[in-house]
């Protein structure tokens, strides 16, 4: 794309090895898992996410799966709109590009449901973006403070109400290795419960969070 920006500076490729993926390279390596990409419900982790550039153009996929198949309800179509959005996830070390990514894929979600930026559903968004990108280190399992990073699981209730159940990451981790992926079947196995599990919320209930 002719003005991608690749590199903000010489001295964080030094300092960080930060260089961005070009987009046409993104899309090809979405591509190579298309069919999840394109689900609505799948739930995606990039553990150095920047500004978004695979984040992105995952939220746009889930929101044109949305579009295609409740495009005729805007009731469905905002709340799995929002639930698509609740399935991406990023772990960032630097604070800016951490920011940089929530708000573009804020940005990208308030411009496919035609909201302003002051609207519930923005805030919403903003709130599930506050917990789901985090400032971190992937390597570490830990927040830029330290803590252990945790990740909500959010669920889709239908009828306007959202579950969320927060995880450590470091449980999810062993998860995954052994299963299919993660948050799968927590059922099975005691270890992996919940640090915290909220009562359903509406978008409302979210937006005040």
């Amino acid at each position: 794309m002719a003005g991608e920006r690749l590199v903000k500076s010489r001295q964080r490729v030094a300092d960080h090895g930060e260089v961005f993926t070009p987009r046409w390279l993104v899309d090809d390596m979405l591509d190579l898992v298309k069919s999840e990409t394109e689900r609505i419900d799948s739930r995606v982790l990039e553990p150095a996410c920047g500004s978004g550039n695979f984040l992105v153009p995952v939220l746009e996929r889930k929101l044109a799966a949305v579009q295609a198949k409740y495009g005729k309800s805007d009731f469905e179509k905002r709340h799995y709109a929002l639930f698509g959005l609740m399935c991406i996830y990023g772990i960032e070390l630097l604070a800016d590009n951490a920011e940089e990514c929530r708000e573009n894929l804020a940005g990208t979600f308030t411009r496919y449901l035609n909201v302003s930026a002051e609207s519930e559903w923005a805030t919403a968004a903003s709130a599930v973006l506050a917990v789901n990108i985090v400032q971190g280190d992937a390597l570490k399992m830990t927040t830029s403070t330290q803590k252990p990073i945790t990740f909500p699981e959010w669920g889709y209730l239908g009828l306007g109400k959202y579950q969320r159940r927060d995880f450590r990451y470091d449980s999810l981790t062993q998860r995954a290795a052994a299963s299919e992926g993660l948050f799968a079947h927590f059922e099975e196995h005691e270890i992996f419960t919940p640090v915290h599990t909220y009562p359903a919320m509406t978008v409302k209930d979210i937006a005040a969070s």
